[in-house]
């Protein structure tokens, strides 16, 4: 075990201190409060100019966060961005009276931003003109460096000893104007991010994995975006009821008139027809909107102009050629599923499973997830495919070109060179 190792395998710190005795009543957590009240949000170009100004002129690193409307709205756009830095205090802006923040963007382009759970919130950061050269990802550190809990409220709590109000994460964040209590969450939520980084910093340092998390952060900040995922309409809630290829294609024809709504009305998708309809019409058929309306979700609330066009996208399934129809599952990229290994190659799934239980025990010892140490699919990967001669520098070599972190090449390599070895 390296320096690092020994290091890390020490219990995570916990800076609010260890529990109370059994017979002391322990202290209540404050509850945290905006340092300069809440600001007025910022929803004219005029008062953009200001932030901007105002940030520019700022010291040290950035606190961001971004508040959606899913569940609400068609798509993830920001409708809240949050920043707050020292000499500049905390700004909420509007992406809405201000969509272009790039201005915001290229003033802070060599600060640190701050974000928690950053892959979130970047692509929606990223439509209004606000990418990072440079991050520190708060639940990110957190996983790394052990704690149990990473959602921001328990990780302010249990590092920082102050309580997050909770209540309007899910909230419709395309509301105007905004109430003053969602205002006040929104405030909070980049209230204390530069001091929660600080003290994850000093742990992530005191357990040999500082570098380790720098790895990270840079390439999620160096990432592009992803591509349009292929066939969205497979994603489908029950889709695995569905099994015949021309109930594939209602599903298909559905979801496709279902989205172009949303869309134009600028709603979530689930709005306008449930998951659970898509999967009954497919299921059953219908001939004819009589038909279509004894379905679940299908009912009289539905007026008949509604119902008329989901009929029509059953039509349209119904009536293509079978040449148009498509087919039971996705182009598999990549070794199969696990379960199927056995059968398939039962050296492979040897491999995997020496692999799994390596990795699982380094995990443990280093006090982080597995999916954070490595992913299971690169794992899979190389388990299925290994290098001709399993080498520490072969699978070393294997890891990198699945885009494995260099710590995460150097933790694992030799773990996975002995599974592979000892199942030849």
């Amino acid at each position: 075990m390296t320096d690092a190792q020994e290091t890390a395998a020490e219990p995570a710190l916990r800076t609010t201190g260890g529990a109370p005795p059994a017979d002391v009543e322990p202290a209540p957590i404050p509850l945290l409060e905006p340092r300069e009240g809440i600001p007025p949000v910022v929803a004219t170009e005029e008062a953009l100019a200001e932030v901007i100004a105002a940030f520019a002129a700022g010291t040290g690193p950035v606190a961001v966060d971004a508040e959606r409307a899913s569940g609400y709205r068609y798509g993830q756009r920001a409708y809240l961005v949050q920043l707050r830095r020292q000499g500049a205090g905390t700004a909420l802006v509007d992406p809405v009276g201000c969509p272009d923040l790039s201005g915001l963007g290229e003033v802070l382009a060599d600060t640190e931003w701050i974000l928690h759970a950053a892959t979130q919130d970047l692509p929606c950061l990223r439509e209004i003109g606000m990418m990072p050269t440079r991050l520190f990802d708060t639940e990110l550190a957190g996983r790394l460096a052990g704690f149990p809990r990473v959602g921001l409220g328990a990780m302010v709590e249990s590092v920082l000893g102050f309580a997050l109000e909770k209540g309007h994460s899910a909230v419709d964040w395309s509301t105007r104007p905004l109430p003053e209590p969602w205002l006040r969450y929104a405030a909070l939520d980049v209230e204390l991010l530069v001091d929660l980084r600080d003290a994850l910093e000093k742990e992530l340092e005191r357990q040999g994995k500082l570098d380790w998390a720098h790895q990270e952060f840079d390439a999620i900040a160096s990432a592009p975006p992803p591509p349009p995922r292929k066939d969205p309409w497979r994603r489908t809630s029950g889709m695995h009821k569905v099994r015949r290829r021309r109930q594939m294609a209602v599903v298909r024809e559905l979801w496709t008139t279902r989205d172009t709504v949303a869309q134009r009305r600028d709603v979530s998708p689930g709005k306008v027809l449930g998951d659970t309809a898509i999967v009954e019409a497919a299921l059953a058929l219908p001939a004819n909107v009589h038909a279509l309306t004894a379905l679940p979700g299908f009912g009289h609330r539905m007026g008949r102009r509604q119902l008329e066009q989901w009929q029509a996208a059953v039509d349209r399934a119904r009536t293509l050629p079978d040449s148009e129809l498509p087919q039971p599952g996705q182009p598999i990229s990549g070794p199969p599923p696990p379960r199927s290994w056995a059968d398939k190659d039962p050296r492979a799934a040897a491999r995997l499973s020496a692999a799994r239980a390596a990795v699982s025990a380094l995990a443990e010892r280093l006090h982080m997830p597995q999916e954070n140490l490595i992913t299971p699919d690169t794992v899979r990967r190389v388990c299925w495919e290994p290098p001709h001669e399993p080498t520490v520098e072969n699978v070393e070599a294997a890891l990198t070109a699945l885009g494995a972190r260099a710590w995460q090449v150097e933790q694992v390599a030799p773990l996975l060179t002995g599974a592979l070895s000892a199942t030849v």
